[in-house]
């Protein structure tokens, strides 16, 4: 199964992406803003997410959001 970002990039564990988009997260007062950093991703098992760690949260982000950083 192949993980591909907004434009077409293969994502692999460790990564880095960036938001591409103002996001808002459920069950947070904050968002996320275009232009943030994730370092370190981890791949799920749905091909259309990844984890990534805010803080001592973890977030699982939709990679129609994000590109390749």
């Amino acid at each position: 199964m192949a993980v591909k970002d907004s434009n077409g990039n293969d994502l692999n564990d460790g990564d880095s992406v960036q938001v591409i988009k103002d996001l808002k997260v459920k069950g947070s007062t904050t968002g996320l803003k275009q232009g943030k950093i994730f370092k370190n991703i981890r791949l799920t098992s749905n091909d259309a997410e990844i984890e990534c760690r805010e803080g001592k949260s973890t977030l699982v982000l939709k990679t129609c959001f994000l590109k390749k950083a």
